[in-house]
């Protein structure tokens, strides 16, 4: 008698027939293991809306998660109930997202990314130099492979990149020898291990049965290889993946700490530098969004706050001023005006005395002696 198959086993396979990301399975999993788990390991057959809402209430109140996570566990709440369980619409509809924020991301300056760089070395430098110069997401400079790197026209080609978009990106000039020198070192590499039976990379969907000899081409091969490899129990062979995400993101933290910032910057705070960037470099924002693979153009629109010099370009009053004299420690600062001259000279005040914070001449207004 066959066993009927878990919940779980059954999200994954309607996520896979709706072509979704590895990511967003292994998402959509986790949620729905911690919602099961906080109403104590009941069967979600057995739980409606009223359940639904408390976890997310849950998340708001006492975990205090963001607006973004909190529309992330409805989304694997309502395809569990309409896509796993097949439960009625009329409750789920009932469902109100949380809403998001208006943020602006954080962004280096130039003479920061350069400190930051600095502080690092070799494949996780090479990997952050492709993030500030190319705007690649993390996940897409790791994954990237031999055959997707143009070095005459200077092109990189970014395969199932968010969304499952293919884009162009630019390849920075200064990282040319960098690059051709890893790859180079990687093809020693992978000769030496097909020379021993292995040189086998993962590729994707079912293309090792379509193409099986692509499975040691080298130009499918990584980038950036992983160190050590695995038995695929797929494929029964022991296959190489690129270099985890960690590695870098574990080497760009300590490189902030070490420059000494204090923005809170990340791997990915490179891809918003570049964004950045190139809209000051006086690129259209249509080619800022071709080269970031963003689907809606109001995404790419948040970068266009660097062309308001922040504060929308309004010119501080006290900057009017131009300057202003440090006087004698304690002592207020006395303004200048634009030739450096002071406002008020001390010379031209005679003897009075002090008014609701005024300096009133005794020749005049005696009535406000009493």
């Amino acid at each position: 008698m066959d066993r009927a198959p878990r919940l779980l086993d059954v999200l994954r396979e309607r996520l896979r027939l709706r072509r979704a990301s590895e990511r967003t399975a292994e998402a959509y999993e986790g949620w729905v293991r911690r919602f099961v788990r906080f109403h104590g390991r009941r069967h979600p057959r057995t739980m409606g809306e009223r359940e639904v809402t408390a976890f997310l209430s849950h998340l708001a109140t006492a975990r205090r998660v963001s607006a973004s996570t909190q529309n992330q566990a409805l989304s694997a709440l309502l395809f569990l109930y309409r896509d796993v369980l097949g439960s009625p619409f009329g409750w789920l509809d009932g469902l109100v997202r949380a809403k998001r924020g208006h943020r602006r991301p954080t962004v280096l300056s130039r003479e920061e990314a350069q400190r930051v760089l600095a502080e690092m070395e070799g494949v996780p430098r090479l990997i952050a130099l492709l993030l500030y110069g190319s705007g690649l997401r993390i996940s897409e400079a790791c994954a990237l492979r031999v055959k997707d790197v143009d070095f005459d026209r200077r092109e990189i080609l970014v395969r199932q990149g968010k969304g499952g978009r293919d884009r162009l990106t630019v390849l920075p000039a200064l990282l040319d020898e960098a690059l051709r020198a890893q790859i180079e070192r990687v093809r020693a590499w992978h000769l030496r291990e097909v020379a021993v039976g292995r040189g086998h990379v993962m590729l994707p969907g079912a293309f090792h049965r379509k193409v099986p000899a692509a499975v040691r081409d080298w130009r499918w091969q990584w980038v950036f290889p992983a160190r050590r490899g695995y038995h695929d129990p797929a494929t029964q062979r022991y296959v190489r993946h690129h270099v985890h995400e960690t590695v870098v993101q574990r080497a760009v933290a300590d490189a902030v700490r070490r420059a000494g910032l204090t923005k809170r910057a990340t791997s990915h705070t490179f891809r918003h530098s570049f964004a950045t960037h190139v809209l000051e470099a006086g690129y259209d924002v249509r080619t800022v969004q071709e080269l970031m693979g963003h689907k809606d153009l109001s995404t790419t629109m948040i970068y266009l706050h660097v062309l308001n010099r922040g504060g929308r370009g309004v010119r501080s009053p006290v900057d009017a001023l131009v300057g202003a004299a440090p006087g004698p420690e304690g002592s207020p600062a006395v303004p200048l005006d634009s030739t450096g001259a002071r406002l008020t000279s001390p010379a031209s005040l005679s003897r009075g005395r002090i008014v609701d914070g005024r300096l009133v001449k005794t020749s005049w207004r005696r009535d406000l002696r009493r």
